[in-house]
């Protein structure tokens, strides 16, 4: 399924653990330059499946992007049993970081630093991505997160699969 009116794109975060995320923008804002809200997504999955560059995850993110108006993030962090529990965690607390490090204006994708709002930041996931929000949310809250903070998460249910 394409979404219409959102553009994507894939980054590679930590090139020492394969940490990488694809990028959501509705396209109508790469030429206006207004800033949107900005929504840092991790997938479900109980830890051991799922992606960002799977069909259900990249649709389900893009429908998002459209009917809310936000540059998203969709981090694709190590599973396990391969990299065992905390390697999800360290890996999306890197890649939330990373995207913090874009609210001076000095990170290296434009998409994020151009576009995004910092004074609007969410996390949201399903399933074990719901879990890794909940804890970076409790994370950002107690460690420095670039002078950012998160003003909001979202849990979602399950999805169920066709």
């Amino acid at each position: 399924m394409v979404v219409d009116g959102v553009s994507t794109k894939d980054v590679l975060i930590v090139p020492e653990t394969d940490v990488s995320a694809r990028i959501f923008i509705p396209t109508a804002t790469i030429d206006s330059g207004h800033k949107l809200p900005l929504l840092i997504y991790f997938h479900g999955g109980g830890f051991r499946v799922g992606s960002p560059f799977c069909a259900t995850y990249h649709n389900y993110v893009a429908s998002l992007v459209a009917a809310a108006g936000v540059v998203a993030v969709s981090v694709d962090y190590r599973l396990a049993p391969e990299y065992p529990i905390p390697a999800c965690y360290e890996d999306s607390w890197a890649a939330l970081k990373w995207v913090a490090s874009h609210s001076n204006r000095k990170g290296p994708e434009e998409w994020i630093r151009d576009y995004a709002n910092f004074d609007q930041v969410f996390l949201a996931g399903d399933s074990g991505g719901a879990n890794i929000s909940h804890d970076l949310a409790a994370r950002a809250g107690i460690e420095n997160l670039n002078g950012n903070e998160v003003i909001g998460t979202l849990f979602g249910p399950s999805i169920f699969w066709d």
